[in-house]
């Protein structure tokens, strides 16, 4: 078995005689959440019992490190150098996944039992991360089959933080960037546009959370009583709210209307279909000259996450004291991450809402990340893709949500292409999370041509 077709037939099969799912069902079988702390012990587990054993079987040296945030998750960096002179593929994955849910599931269901139903295999991490990284990397053990060596050298880093705002991992990179020095990363998370068809991103939106506040005074007081004399913190507070944006969510803060959304990004976003979410979008929300495409990928968009004022669950007949909402600014490259606040509360002084406060926790904002979508890399990948599935993959600047790119973007300086194996609709965060067979299978054998076109032609020229 030496040649490209071979390679994928081997890959197909795996997929088609229970290989992939009696893989994933032992790595879903291991509860990974790194939001609870009863979850420690499975991370390190994961990466030692795990990860460690399959890389290892695959000619990779392994070792596992200590975050450097004291009590966060720890690391894997694993390596194959088959010759310094060849490229080298850094490839990345997250083990952890977000809090089960388990009395959520629908019945005949466990989040930590991988069950079938039709084409859909369902799990906690399925989706996310497990069976991305999964695929990545069985793609890769099929071309060392197939060749007797991969063809370039690969490193692997996989976190255990990553639901948790991967802390740490970016002063991990840091200190470890000769290590894991490489000529590209090649990773996949998230969702595809469409189920049927690959997708590239290269990097991702930013994220600032903050909270805004109007405090007034101790306590609440009857508003039969005070009525009219005292003024309502939550009315304030959704006025300085409704100044950030119009009524049809349109931003009105100048500094946060980015100047990126060029012609040549106009152009690839242009080429997208409408985001297939699997609930109806509102098409009459956000920027009306753009389109629903450039809304979500290449536009900042600004929600209210969260509001409370008085009690709720229990309202009582009085003027509360204080108001609060919490919120949250997605944003892409060409946006200041320094000034997102700092604009805020100039925007919100000129409106006369000097007496709303912000604050934003210690991990609230992470970067937005952009790789040129005419890079080389780019180019190649996708004419790869193309080859394997016969399909052109849809092509993101970056994706709608956020991740740790800037680790890769920016600490090692790396071209970043990420092909996610999931799709919009499979629940990830939510009960009955799952990953679609078909969608896997494929994704296997287009990740085996991809290792298989840079082993064969060192990446592009």
């Amino acid at each position: 078995m030496t040649d490209r077709a071979a390679a994928l037939d081997h890959i197909a099969a795996y997929a088609d005689a229970g290989g992939f799912r009696s893989d994933l069902a032992a790595l879903v079988a291991r509860p990974t959440e790194s939001q609870d702390p009863r979850g420690a012990p499975h991370l390190r587990a994961y990466l030692t019992e795990a990860m460690t054993p399959m890389l290892q079987a695959m000619g990779f040296s392994c070792e596992v490190l200590d975050n450097p945030v004291p009590g966060a998750g720890p690391l894997l960096v694993a390596e194959r150098i088959e010759d310094p002179a060849l490229p080298t593929v850094l490839t990345y994955g997250h083990g952890d996944v977000v809090r089960a849910q388990e009395d959520r599931w629908r019945a005949g269901l466990e989040p930590f039992v991988l069950t079938a139903k039709g084409d859909r295999l369902y799990g906690r991490g399925s989706a996310d991360n497990k069976a991305q990284h999964l695929i990545n990397l069985r793609a890769m053990g099929a071309v060392i089959a197939a060749r007797g060596a991969l063809g370039f050298n690969a490193k692997v880093l996989i976190e255990t933080g990553e639901e948790i705002g991967s802390p740490g991992l970016r002063a991990f990179c840091e200190a470890h960037r000769d290590r894991l020095a490489a000529d590209v990363l090649i990773a996949s998370d998230g969702p595809r546009l469409s189920p049927a068809r690959p997708t590239i991103f290269t990097g991702s939106r930013g994220g600032a959370s903050f909270d805004l506040r109007v405090d007034l005074r101790e306590g609440a007081n009857h508003s039969g009583n005070f009525g009219g004399l005292l003024a309502d913190p939550a009315i304030i507070l959704a006025h300085a709210l409704a100044c950030i944006t119009d009524r049809r969510g349109r931003i009105t803060v100048p500094e946060w209307r980015p100047d990126s959304l060029t012609p040549r990004i106009r152009q690839v976003l242009a080429a997208l279909p409408d985001p297939d979410t699997g609930i109806p979008l509102d098409a009459e929300w956000g920027e009306e000259d753009q389109t629903l495409a450039e809304r979500v990928f290449g536009w900042n968009s600004f929600a209210v996450l969260a509001m409370v004022a008085g009690i709720p669950e229990a309202p009582l007949n009085a003027i509360a004291g204080w108001a609060r909402a919490t919120c949250q600014l997605r944003f892409v490259v060409g946006t200041d991450p320094g000034d997102i606040l700092p604009a805020l509360r100039r925007h919100l002084d000129r409106h006369g809402f000097q007496g709303v406060t912000i604050t934003a926790p210690e991990n609230g904002s992470f970067p937005a990340t952009r790789l040129d979508p005419d890079h080389p890399w780019v180019r190649f990948a996708a004419a790869s893709l193309q080859r394997t599935t016969g399909e052109a993959p849809h092509l993101l600047p970056n994706l709608g949500g956020s991740l740790p790119n800037d680790c890769f973007a920016e600490v090692l300086g790396l071209p970043t292409l990420w092909v996610p194996h999931s799709y919009a609709g499979c629940s990830q965060h939510a009960p009955d999370e799952h990953v679609l067979m078909p969608l896997s299978r494929q994704a296997l054998i287009a990740m085996t041509g991809l290792y298989w076109d840079i082993a064969e032609t060192g990446g592009p020229a």
